[in-house]
């Protein structure tokens, strides 16, 4: 029997300009990285027309920058059940089995697609097989690379020509702002703003009967971070804005392996890939000792949380502000040959890695959690999926595998394409007319951003603790109670305008980061509570859900078990949400609690 559908939350939205223009496609795409681009590609090639925004150009996300490369069970021996146990031991008992399976069975296929596609990887000038090589929690070869480690440049730049070759429409440097939904609560697009002069100015709106976000991760949240400036946790915002539910997002990845630019040092900072280490280089101390042998069966090579723990315990006892990176006895021919992007990005900061350590510290580098998803990307909202670092595919559980990313954008983005094509959504033109919430509440000045940025570092950083979760909690709540009391006092709020939407985006992920860590009272993976030292299977052996009520408090609660409760369609059934027929979800547990 068909399950009565329930129309989702009105949401709430920025304020912003009403849209002075708009658009209509089948699929809008939030989002340029391999995910982004993999999606229109597949949906653009069933038929759909598609329109792809991106915040600043289209090779200017995450996926550029990314060093170490793909992981995929591609080598000789090895084989997907392998790359499955590794990344369930990553994953600290928070993975989603299923999702892992598909991850890995899917991933060989899905990268030869990509090299179909024309992506070259680093191959043997004799044989022509893919090199590859390891990372950290990794037992065997399996990451293939691309200019030595410059492996996202290459997928990026491959993914954009395609789409350019392609005719698929473009939007850049346009920051998304909010969902659009039909009568009936299902999304029918976005609003945006477009930044600078063209045909396309300020902001307008794209109709969809589709929406893809793959906006990429929120790494600014922090001081100091791997992501571009442009990774403000807009897609996770949003999403929250219009209804969707968003988990695990206590599970940030801190890159144990950050180049140390001093203690002053905020913003995007370098990263030295776990490619380095798989290639044989050593973390030491001041002293050159290799701290992290004997603390893991695979030392230098343990999984990120383990080398990020060891790292920052090694600096509290020595009361160092990082560590050293020492692979001098590469050589200079292997550093240029196997690392030019790093050895350059070195020495542009008078450090030459040929010749003497690297100072390394952890910084903030990947969102494990997100936008909470299904196995085929749709979110809790009909119409809406999610796809790469912004969503929560249950991949991942409470620490990233190295490499696998990128390979979960390439994986996940061809399932949404073929739930899309399976099922088509609406024409744009044929839906009721979109509709979103008008906002209300306010905008934050531009230098707020580096306010919640402080206070997120200080108090939710690599090391946590109840207190200095509790402390950050008060702090951004003090920074969101005054920007309410002066609206509702006097009607004075910050102008509507990039910077001051980023800040605003920034304070609700940092809300949401901080509840979920000070509700989750263990240590697991990359979730690290100095009080609560210990893995707690019994009471923690599950995931977080959180939503945005419509007064802004934060509804937090727990699953039952390591199992996440369907998004929407059901399996008895088989109903598409391209029929905008979501059953309720199934219910998680009720030991809900409210956060302002």
């Amino acid at each position: 029997m068909t399950q009565e559908k329930k129309p989702a939350p009105a949401g709430a939205a920025l304020r912003a300009p009403a849209p002075g223009w708009a658009i209509e496609a089948d699929v809008v795409v939030v989002g340029s990285g391999v995910a982004g681009l993999t999606v229109a590609l597949r949906c653009a090639a069933a038929g759909a027309k598609v329109t792809v925004v991106t915040k600043a150009r289209l090779d200017d996300g995450s996926t550029r920058w990314a060093q170490g490369g793909i992981a995929a069970a591609l080598g000789e021996g090895d084989t997907p059940e392998q790359h499955l146990d590794d990344t369930l031991v990553a994953g600290a008992g928070l993975c989603d089995e299923e999702a892992v399976r598909a991850l890995v069975t899917e991933g060989p296929g899905a990268v030869r697609r990509l090299i179909g596609t024309g992506a070259r990887f680093d191959a043997d000038d004799d044989t022509g097989e893919i090199l590859l090589t390891r990372e950290g929690g990794h037992h065997r070869r399996r990451i293939a690379h691309a200019g030595g480690d410059a492996t996202g440049a290459e997928i990026s730049r491959t993914l954009v020509e395609a789409v350019r070759a392609a005719g698929i429409e473009t939007v850049e440097n346009a920051l998304v702002l909010d969902l659009l939904k039909d009568a009936s609560g299902r999304a029918a697009g976005v609003t945006l703003h477009v930044m600078g002069e063209g045909r396309r100015d300020g902001v307008g709106a794209v109709r969809a009967g589709a929406v893809v976000l793959a906006t990429g991760g929120m790494g600014q949240v922090f001081s100091a971070t791997t992501n571009p400036a442009v990774s403000t946790g807009d897609g996770v915002a949003l999403a929250l804005r219009a209804g969707a539910e968003v988990s695990d997002l206590e599970f940030v990845q801190f890159h144990p392996t950050v180049l140390w630019l001093g203690p002053e040092a905020e913003g995007q900072q370098p990263l030295v890939s776990e490619a380095v280490r798989g290639e044989g280089a050593y973390l030491v101390d001041a002293d050159g000792v290799r701290f992290m042998q004997g603390q893991h069966e695979l030392a230098e090579l343990a999984p990120r949380d383990i080398v990020a723990k060891g790292i920052l315990r090694r600096m509290l006892e020595q009361g160092a502000e990082h560590m050293y990176l020492d692979a001098r006895h590469f050589g200079e021919r292997m550093w240029e040959h196997r690392f030019p992007t790093i050895l350059t990005a070195c020495r542009a900061h008078g450090i030459d890695p040929v010749t003497e350590p690297i100072p390394v510290a952890p910084a903030a580098h990947y969102a494990s959690g997100g936008v909470r998803t299904d196995l085929r990307g749709r979110t809790t909202v009909p119409g809406l999926y999610a796809c790469g670092e912004v969503a929560c595919t249950g991949v991942h559980g409470a620490n990233r595998l190295a490499s696998n990313s990128l390979l979960e954008g390439l994986v996940f983005a061809e399932r949404i394409a073929e739930d899309i094509a399976s099922a088509p959504a609406p024409q744009a033109h044929q839906a009721p007319a979109p509709r979103v919430a008008p906002g209300e509440g306010p905008l934050l000045p531009p230098e707020a951003r580096y306010t919640i940025q402080r206070i997120m570092t200080e108090g939710a950083g690599v090391i946590r603790s109840a207190e200095s979760l509790a402390q950050a909690a008060a702090r951004l709540e003090q920074v969101h109670g005054e920007a309410t009391e002066a609206l509702g006092r006097d009607g004075k709020t910050a102008e509507p305008g990039v910077d001051t939407w980023e800040a605003t985006n920034l304070l609700l992920v940092a809300r949401v980061l901080v509840a979920a860590a000070l509700r989750r009272e263990e240590t697991r993976g990359c979730h690290w509570r100095e009080d609560r030292p210990d893995r707690d299977d019994r009471a923690w052996h599950r995931h977080l859900l959180v939503t945005l009520r419509p007064d802004d408090t934060l509804d937090v609660r727990t699953t039952d078990s390591e199992a996440f409760p369907a998004t929407g369609v059901s399996p008895k059934t088989g109903e598409s949400p391209a029929t905008g027929a979501f059953p309720p979800l199934t219910t998680p547990r009720t030991d809900t609690e409210s956060h302002p």
